[in-house]
């Protein structure tokens, strides 16, 4: 009978033996771009819920535009392509409105889904092209927020009530004995208004809590309060040893002292924490600071790829600096991890130094850590490497053939990522130190990542002479 060889085994006895190879490569461990994480407030939508927004989609038919929602606007502008978004607070109330029947008594009440002090009104009508219908359509200002339809005639108040059922933003009542009631057209009759939830500081605890369970390349919070940015580098320190390779960006107004700023940002000295020091701009008109312009850093560091820099990238919309900084401020302020903004010789605005706050790297970091790139290179080839390694987990036996395979599928990992512009070169082996036992198993990936060309130095050598 056959038996199976080992590539490159002689083996002692005469006879057939087989091996089994593939051509081609595995489909790639899926890459992880363009996914930023944004807590904030508004005056409706999901609570203490992460929810999963496709940027094309917008958020307004969500969490409609109120409160600081902007911040997720300003992820987009970054480039985002997908949006964990959580609204962060507790408590509040929700609007609501009871509808009269045709006999102008109470018939049906509808309730907000959500707390929130949003405005709404509500307007019941016959559907113009079909008399047999009634429309129910909510308005939030002049913008149509919910529309439900439902038959007309004996019944309609229990027929609007089932149609409101479906609703993802609003529930529905109807009072007793109100069964068969017809509804009493109304146009845009005024609910009564809900409350907005409160936001304490712990409460930010809770919303990172929420997005935990997504995979995603940054987060931002709403707000510039030091104490809710400590309590995220916290929560970015926790969810990286359970295996979340992602980025937070913060930035304080520029009302705050720039030296205090300063500070704040070196005092993080964290490859996960980036700190945007100049955050006052002016974008198209419109002036933004703080968490604002933190957002869109979020957005444009989560959607780059790990092939490219964002040193010296223009930032589209940012039309002024209005907090400009003298060369020595430049100089220092990154010697502290900051983030700047300056500009070109276009006198468009772009990012001076695309780095993060570490300053001092600890005894198993490199230089290489303090760099967007580098960093964003190296968490992908973890992540692509991590989700190539636990599809193999108890699939293989841990012996020669095993390892060989968990050895072959990493690296076929670290040559896509040599052929992608990524890495310069990239080595898998088994340990030198740990021999395989059991079921454990050690292996070491020796890797060499890409970097981009940042300094550029000139030597001009002039002569007096005039001959050549």
């Amino acid at each position: 009978m056959a038996e199976t060889y080992i590539v490159g085994e002689t083996k002692v006895r005469p006879g057939a033996y087989f091996n089994i190879q593939k051509t081609g490569n595995n489909a790639a461990a899926s890459i992880i771009s363009g996914v930023t994480a944004v807590i904030f407030k508004s005056d409706f939508g999901p609570l203490n819920q992460a929810v999963e927004l496709n940027a094309e989609d917008g958020y307004a038919d969500t969490f409609g535009t109120g409160g600081t929602t902007d911040a997720m606007q300003e992820a987009i502008n970054g480039g985002a392509k997908t949006i964990i978004a959580c609204r962060v607070g507790n408590g509040g109330t929700p609007a609501t409105i009871t509808l009269n029947d045709s006999e102008g008594e109470a018939a049906v009440t509808i309730t907000a889904l959500y707390p929130g002090k949003k405005a709404f009104t509500a307007t019941i009508r016959e559907k113009l092209s079909d008399s047999t219908l009634k429309e129910c359509i909510i308005f939030s200002g002049t913008t149509e927020f919910e529309k439900v339809e439902f038959a007309a005639g004996d019944g309609e108040a229990a027929a609007l009530v089932a149609a409101l059922s479906a609703s993802k933003k609003f529930k529905a009542e109807i009072k007793v004995g109100k069964d068969t009631a017809k509804m009493l057209n109304v146009s845009q009759s005024l609910f009564t208004a809900g409350t907005d939830p409160a936001v304490k500081t712990e409460d930010y605890s809770n919303a990172f809590a929420e997005v935990e369970a997504f995979d995603f390349n940054t987060i931002c919070v709403d707000t510039e309060e030091t104490a809710v940015h400590i309590l995220l580098q916290s929560f970015m320190n926790r969810v990286f040893n359970a295996g979340i390779l992602a980025m937070a960006v913060v930035a304080e107004k520029y009302t705050v002292e720039l030296d205090t700023r300063k500070a704040h940002a070196a005092a993080f000295n964290d490859c996960n924490m980036h700190y945007v020091l100049n955050a006052h701009i002016s974008e198209q008109g419109t002036e933004i600071d703080g968490y604002q312009t933190a957002a869109r850093f979020a957005g444009l560091i989560g959607a780059c790829a790990s092939n490219s820099s964002l040193t010296h990238t223009v930032i589209n919309g940012f039309t002024e600096i209005l907090e400009r900084l003298t060369n020595s401020q430049i100089i220092d302020a990154e010697k502290k991890g900051c983030l700047v903004l300056t500009y070109n010789s276009q006198k468009q605005v772009w990012i001076d130094n695309a780095i993060n706050t570490l300053i001092t790297p600890a005894d198993n970091q490199d230089d290489g850590w303090k760099k967007i790139r580098r960093t964003k290179t190296r968490y992908e080839l973890i992540r692509r490497m991590n989700v190539t390694s636990d599809n193999l987990v108890g699939k293989v036996d841990n012996d020669k053939n095993g390892r060989a395979t968990v050895i072959s599928q990493l690296q076929a990992v670290g040559n896509s990522m040599v052929s992608e512009g990524k890495l310069t070169s990239c080595t898998v082996a088994e340990s030198s130190v740990y021999t395989a036992d059991g079921d454990s198993a050690w292996f070491e990936i020796s890797v060499i990542d890409k970097d981009s060309m940042e300094h550029i130095y000139l030597t001009y050598k002039f002569q007096f002479s005039t001959n050549a």
